[in-house]
């Protein structure tokens, strides 16, 4: 039996508000391979940041815990990179610069200020931003500048990339051109991806495996749907495809007819507030 590269055991998340502790996951149990390209899909809301935010070190699970190559993550680590939906650049640092701030926190050791320079090309390069490079975020598109985000989190040789839809606030083109890229670069790579999305068909699309949550509080893993699709992978083909459009089928079955079960009757743990009124309160901390 393979070895888990990632693994999440028992993991409750409960944060403390002014009217008792209100719970965002509750028992999330997962185990991911390494290379593995795993999708996190669910209703706004359903906890889906939080179980990133406790895989990159950014939150401590109240309960259970996230193991990585058999250590404990309890804080961020250049091992585990992030790209956010908001490309998150500094503005006044070129596109080169914003790069290479990461290659130097992470390699300034251990590489020559050569293999740095070329390094930081290289990444630039795999996402066809090495044009670029001199120019400040304000002087690039929104597309470019998430690609820049995406060679950043690269230039950290992550064994496991956490993206947090980082292709939700591109026009359809752009972010159809950024899928492909991102399938390439995995496929090269051979990084582990832990990825948000709301788009049904960005996960079977790009995923080994996709993660359906159920709705929050106390949101925990409903279904765990393998895709068998063959890699490299091809949207135009892929879109007439009985099996895609199988797969396409089972989530959303799952995210409209499960979910109106699954409320129905199951009791959601409320502690010491109705859901209306927590929410509100935990907007943010559901969030983070």
């Amino acid at each position: 039996m393979t070895k888990s590269h990632l693994e999440l055991t028992g993991v409750e998340m409960a944060f403390d508000t002014p009217k008792g502790p209100f719970v965002a996951l509750d028992n999330i149990n997962l185990k991911i391979k390494k290379g593995e390209f795993v999708s996190l899909i669910g209703h706004s809301g359903c906890g889906k940041s939080t179980v990133l935010s406790i895989v990159a070190g950014l939150l401590q699970a109240t309960k259970g815990g996230c193991i990585l190559d058999g250590r404990e993550i309890n804080s961020p680590g250049s091992e585990r990179a992030v790209v956010f939906q908001n490309h998150a650049l500094m503005p006044w640092l070129t596109v080169y610069e914003n790069v290479e701030l990461a290659v130097q926190q992470v390699f300034r050791k251990s590489m020559t200020k050569q293999e740095r320079r070329d390094w930081v090309h290289h990444n630039l390069e795999l996402v066809n931003m090495a044009h670029a490079a001199n120019k400040r975020p304000g002087e690039i598109s929104g597309g470019m500048a998430q690609r820049v985000g995406i060679a950043r989190a690269l230039a950290m040789k992550p064994s496991v990339l956490l993206m947090d839809e980082p292709f939700g606030a591109l026009d359809a083109l752009t972010r159809a051109h950024l899928q492909d890229s991102l399938m390439d670069i995995q496929q090269d790579l051979k990084n582990t991806v832990i990825m948000i999305t709301h788009d049904v068909d960005e996960a079977v699309l790009l995923s080994d495996r996709i993660i359906m949550m159920t709705n929050g509080p106390a949101a925990a893993v409903g279904e765990d749907l393998y895709i068998d699709l063959e890699r490299p992978r091809n949207r135009v083909t892929l879109a007439d495809d009985p099996t895609y459009v199988h797969y396409r089928q089972e989530v959303l079955k799952f995210l409209y007819e499960k979910q109106r079960k699954l409320a129905s009757i199951t009791p959601r743990r409320n502690n010491q507030a109705t859901d209306t009124s927590m929410k509100k309160d935990t907007a943010l901390a559901a969030k983070a």
